[in-house]
């Protein structure tokens, strides 16, 4: 099992989200279960190596 932090809000009738690590992609869903579902879809394409020059959110540690 893997956990990975999303940020998630409902816009209406519509739920919107995306992986905290990777802002620039978001996905919605119909209800909350959907979304996530479509959450974890989204993660296993950006992180399969599949689409080029991903962006992501790191932290760099500044002594």
């Amino acid at each position: 099992m893997h956990v990975v932090k999303v940020v998630v809000w409902q816009a209406g009738d519509v739920w919107l989200g995306y992986l905290e690590d990777f802002p620039d992609y978001q996905t919605q869903g119909e209800t909350l279960d959907d979304l996530r579902e479509h959450l974890r879809d989204l993660y296993a394409d950006l992180t399969s190596g599949a689409i080029p020059e991903i962006r992501r959110v790191e932290e760099l540690v500044i002594p």
